[in-house]
């Protein structure tokens, strides 16, 4: 990773670049028992995962 990314630490780049990953596994369809075009579902999974309200 480049300084320039504005990552300070692994650890935070690491944390950014997996839910960037789980987001785009949600969008495509490929999380069991998450429908691709369901939002209220892919929310619900976000907020379980991640501990936000949506």
């Amino acid at each position: 990773m480049k300084p320039i990314m504005g990552f300070k630490s692994f650890n935070s780049a690491r944390r950014i670049l997996s839910g960037i990953e789980a987001m785009n596994m949600v969008r495509k369809g490929q999380v069991k028992g998450i429908e691709q075009e369901n939002s209220v579902s892919q929310a619900r999974l976000i907020e379980a995962i991640f501990g936000i309200t949506a």
